[in-house]
C-alpha cells in the first residue's frame, strides 16, 4: 500500500505534501532532519493521508492535492474552510 499524505510544521503552521509506502518511517524522517527540504521547520505533524493500491495512483493524487495548495479545495480537503 501506498499513502500520500500531509505535514504540518508545529513551528509555522506550512504544510507538506509527499507519499511513501511507510508513513510511521517517513514521518520520522522528516522529524529528524533527514529530509533537506523539511528540517528547518521541524517538528511535523501528520494531519492527512490516504492510501492506494500502487504508487502510480498515489503519485497522481499527490500531484493533484499540490496542485490544491494553498487554495479552497485544499482548506476543504483539511477541513478548514468554512464558507
Amino acid at each position: 500500500m501506498y499513502k500520500i499524505y500531509i505535514l504540518q510544521s508545529q513551528k509555522n503552521n506550512k504544510h507538506y505534501i509527499g507519499q511513501t509506502s511507510d508513513i510511521d518511517k517517513r514521518l520520522e524522517k522528516h522529524n529528524n532532519g533527514q529530509v533537506r527540504s523539511t528540517k528547518n521547520f521541524r517538528p511535523w505533524k501528520l494531519i492527512y493521508f490516504e492510501e492506494f493500491d500502487n504508487r502510480s495512483n498515489a503519485c497522481k493524487r499527490e500531484i493533484e492535492i499540490k496542485n490544491y495548495k494553498g487554495g479552497i479545495l485544499f482548506k476543504k480537503l483539511l477541513g478548514l474552510w468554512k464558507e
